[in-house]
Formats: structure tokens, C-alpha cells, sequence
């Protein structure tokens, strides 16, 4: 019975290690730690598999409750922020570079959020299909940058597919009639809004 209730707990402290590896990577970032790079590379890939088996932990003991969604959503972009802050005091010259690509991608993912809070009052949990890949580009254009403060073909790539993806996002958000987590495609939310039941992956979206 005590292991059942620890692993039911098991999701909320990968979310909370998001919450505490994005603030840690900043500051190894601000002191200029020894092997930064490694480091980096290691935090961004430990909180993205934190993102990916939560979810899918949470689904398997059943718990993947709407608050617990809600909070994963804010957890991602906490960590994902932290991230971009402590990766441009390594390398600002790139930041600098592409600032008006950066700009726009940051001005479409504030749209998603104020979309969903005028109309819903509350943030965004739809963890559509589409997000969750670019949190893979996203990912991998970090560690390149991290790694080289450089980034060419990732960089092009997570910013083309980061639109689309919040325009799917801005979509799906329009389309629903009320409030859903975890919905996968615009597809999907065009047979909620018809009142249909739609099919989610065991795995990836409940």
C-alpha cells in the first residue's frame, strides 16, 4: 500500500524537478561552473525525459488529473525559460543574431497562453502531438547551441515548426467549447466541440 501511494507521487516530483533544474542551470550558468557545457547538456536532457515519463506514469496509475496537467504546462515553460536564460549568458552573440526570430517565436507561444485565458480562464494543458515534437526540435537546438553557440539547420527547423505548432495550439484552443486537456490534433478538437469521443494514445495523450 505505502510503495502504491509513493508512486502516485512519482509524477508531481518529476514536475518539480523541472521546476528546480531550470533555476540550478542559470546559476551554473551565472558562476561559469567547471565542464558547464556537460552539464547543461545533462540538465536540459534529464528535465525533457522528466516531461515525457511523467505524463506517461501518471496515465499508467490512472492519477493524470487536470491539475496535475495544468501544473506539467507551467512546469514546461518554467524550465524551458530557464533554459533559454541561462543559455544566452553563455552565448548572447547568437541570441543577438537571431533576436527577431526569437521574439516572434516568444510572441506566439504569449498568444497561445492569453488565447486560452480569455476564453478559458485558465492556462494551456492540451499537449497536443505536435507541441510534444517540438519539444524534441526544441531540445536538440538547445544542446547544439549549448554545445557550439551555434545553431543553423536545428534552429530553423524549431522555429518554422515552433509556429506551426502554436498556430495548431491558438486553433485548438478556438475550437474547443470548453476547457480540455491532452488533445492531440485539431482533428480532435473539432470532434470534441461535434460532442464525439475521441481516441488518445495510452501512452502519449491519456
Amino acid at each position: 500500500m505505502a510503495g502504491t501511494r509513493n508512486m502516485k507521487q512519482l509524477p508531481l516530483l518529476l514536475i518539480y524537478t523541472r521546476l528546480v533544474l531550470g533555476p540550478l542551470m542559470i546559476l551554473c550558468s551565472a558562476l561559469k561552473v567547471t565542464h558547464y557545457n556537460i552539464i547543461a547538456i545533462s540538465i536540459i536532457i534529464i528535465g525533457v525525459l522528466s516531461d515525457i515519463f511523467d505524463g506517461i506514469i501518471a496515465r499508467r496509475l490512472q492519477i493524470s488529473t487536470q491539475q496535475l496537467r495544468r501544473l506539467d504546462s507551467t512546469a514546461d515553460q518554467v524550465f524551458f525559460m530557464a533554459v533559454a536564460v541561462a543559455t544566452y549568458l553563455q552565448c548572447p552573440d547568437f541570441f543577438k543574431a537571431h533576436a527577431l526570430q526569437i521574439a516572434i517565436l516568444l510572441g506566439f507561444e504569449g498568444l497561445t497562453y492569453i488565447v486560452c485565458f480569455i476564453k478559458f480562464k485558465k492556462e494551456i494543458a492540451t499537449h497536443s502531438i505536435g507541441a510534444k515534437l517540438w519539444t524534441l526540435v526544441l531540445c536538440a537546438t538547445f544542446i547544439e547551441i549549448v554545445w557550439h553557440c551555434q545553431s543553423a539547420i536545428f534552429f530553423e527547423i524549431c522555429f518554422w515548426f515552433g509556429l506551426v505548432t502554436r498556430l495548431e495550439i491558438i486553433a485548438i484552443i478556438l475550437t474547443l467549447k470548453t476547457w480540455t486537456n491532452d488533445v492531440p490534433t485539431i482533428y480532435h478538437a473539432r470532434q470534441l466541440r461535434l460532442g464525439k469521443a475521441i481516441k488518445r494514445h495510452k501512452l502519449f495523450n491519456g
